[in-house]
């Protein structure tokens, strides 16, 4: 499992999985799933409805024709994108109306996926940061409009200007013109949370503040200490207090252990060679989503997502009680950044604050998806009163097909069969990426001693690496869980590095040495780390 793989150059940051990067065999899956976004963000939204066409709602028998027909489908579908195990909950009108799990929580096993099964959502935990930090609001702790720097003193971007500037709603509006997904791989390497809310401000801007979307992490950490200081309790705490407790979601949590601990859970799955298979259950890298925490750390089921759901389309009420004000779910559910800005075929897509609004034919939809070793995907049409929940034990964009292909059903439209043109496109590119992957020089040039290119360099985000000679091979430690990968020689200065997180040997990262006139070795560029800018450049110490 690689976490730290560069995203694949020219892919618009829209079309990829919202979630933190951190799968290396996942790194050509990204680039593959940029024609099956445009099938969600295109292709879907064909159909374009007049605006004073009413649009009919299925009848009872209607509906139950939809639901045997999606059902069939999505079973059948998760078998043709080798997915081991998925749940799916559909909620209709204030209630769950469809709850089941298909396939198995471990490929290879045959303990079956209930629908109270847990799974771990990803980045749809946003949404949920953004609610707690409604709840503050409304109290009165503070403003959304508020400076940032003022809640925070220590927070800095790497522009004062934007320091002065950053205001609390732009934490969660993904436009702080940083690089997607900037320094992601902090989670991976065992930097906590206070180091990470630290490195934004060594990260240099590669737009404008409030230009341009792109999808960040790091800056939902800085919510989230915000959150802690005005409410005076962690954020997992608030979590359990103000929203599970009242929701009754009592199988949702947001930390390692409980995961650990859960009876009924699915296990993680990675892609190994041409099959799907489980991490173990004790994986060594599986504490990176907890620390992303209020990003992406939660863990649930069907039923309890139903119940969050529900609280979502009932705009902030519990069982009568309204736990958020109606003006701050407003606030949430809006736009706040352009995505895609679409014609009349291809509509416009706009983030706001741990959701996004969809123009979408008749309705628009507001969803998210998530992603750590499992996929997310809930969505839900406002104006129709019908959601859908997509939990899964393995990374595809089968959820979002399988969403958005209910959604179409709902409409009483015609759907096209998007799993199979997603499948048919996937490997299509597959073929155009294999023939794209970096090919050794046929006549290599030696590097330099082993032993000069050895030693200690540091980077202001990541800190110190320390690079040696182990067995006549370079050996890279970097971070406090020490990860390390080989390099191997490539080409002269350039070293092809191996890290533990890849079981694909088919994807290639670089070292880059940077080596004088005078022979001497002044740096080093890990090119995976590299993103939109100089992040992956160390000095020499």
């Amino acid at each position: 499992m690689a976490a730290i793989l560069k995203r694949p150059s020219g892919m618009p940051d829209y079309l990829e999985d919202l979630e933190i990067k951190q799968w290396g065999y996942m790194k050509k899956l990204f680039a593959l799933l940029i024609v099956l976004s445009i099938l969600q963000s295109g292709a879907i939204c064909a159909e374009i409805a007049s605006p004073s066409e009413k649009v009919m709602q299925p009848t009872a028998e209607e509906f139950r024709k939809i639901l045997s027909d999606f059902d069939g489908y999505a079973a059948k579908a998760m078998v043709d994108w080798k997915v081991p195990g998925m749940a799916i909950g559909i909620v209709r009108d204030g209630n769950l109306v469809f709850a089941k799990g298909y396939g198995v929580k471990r490929s290879g096993g045959k303990d079956p996926v209930t629908e109270n099964t847990i799974f771990q959502i990803g980045s749809t935990t946003k949404a949920f940061t953004a609610v707690l930090a409604s709840m503050l609001v409304d109290e009165k702790k503070f403003k959304w409009e508020d400076k940032v720097v003022d809640l925070t003193p220590d927070f800095m971007m790497y522009d004062p200007w934007v320091t002065r500037e950053f205001q609390v709603i732009d934490l969660m509006s993904q436009h702080s013109g940083m690089p997607a997904y900037a320094a992601d791989s902090l989670y991976m390497m065992g930097f906590d949370r206070a180091y990470v809310r630290k490195s934004v401000r060594y990260i240099k801007p590669v737009s404008s503040f409030r230009s341009k979307f792109a999808y960040v992490n790091n800056l939902w950490l800085v919510a989230e200490e915000i959150i802690e200081k005005y409410s005076g309790k962690p954020w997992e705490q608030l979590l359990k207090e103000r929203i599970f407790n009242p929701l009754k979601m009592t199988n949702s949590s947001a930390d390692m252990q409980s995961f650990l601990n859960a009876k009924d859970v699915s296990s993680l799955h990675e892609l190994s060679g041409d099959k799907v298979a489980a991490l173990p259950k004790n994986w060594e890298f599986l504490s990176w989503s907890y620390v992303a925490g209020p990003a992406g750390s939660i863990n649930s089921n069907i039923v309890d997502m139903a119940k969050w759901l529900i609280f979502q389309m009932n705009n902030g009420k519990a069982d009568d009680k309204q736990l958020v004000s109606v003006e701050n779910m407003n606030v949430i559910h809006s736009p706040k950044t352009v995505i895609g800005l679409g014609g009349e075929v291809q509509k416009n897509i706009y983030y706001c604050m741990g959701w996004i609004y969809h123009e979408h034919s008749p309705y628009p939809i507001i969803w998210h998806d998530g992603g750590t070793t499992m996929r997310t995907m809930i969505a839900y049409v406002p104006e129709q009163k019908i959601g859908i929940i997509v939990l899964s034990n393995y990374v595809t964009n089968l959820p979002n097909l399988l969403a958005f292909r209910f959604i179409d059903q709902y409409a009483l439209k015609n759907p096209k069969d998007y799993s199979s043109e997603g499948l048919a496109e996937m490997e299509k590119m597959k073929r155009e990426e294999k023939a794209k992957s970096p090919v050794p020089p046929k006549r290599r040039i030696a590097p330099i001693a082993l032993e000069k290119y050895a030693g200690a360099y540091s980077s202001d985000i990541y800190g110190d690496i320390n690079i040696s000679v182990v067995e006549g091979k370079l050996n890279l430690v970097i971070g406090p869980k020490k990860v390390t990968a080989v390099l191997a020689p490539w080409n002269k200065d350039i070293f092809a590095a191996k890290w533990p997180f890849s079981e694909s040997d088919t994807e290639t990262a670089f070292a880059i040495f940077h080596v004088d006139l005078w022979g001497n070795v002044t740096g080093v560029t890990l090119d995976s780390l590299n993103q939109d800018d100089d992040l992956g450049v160390f000095r020499r110490k």
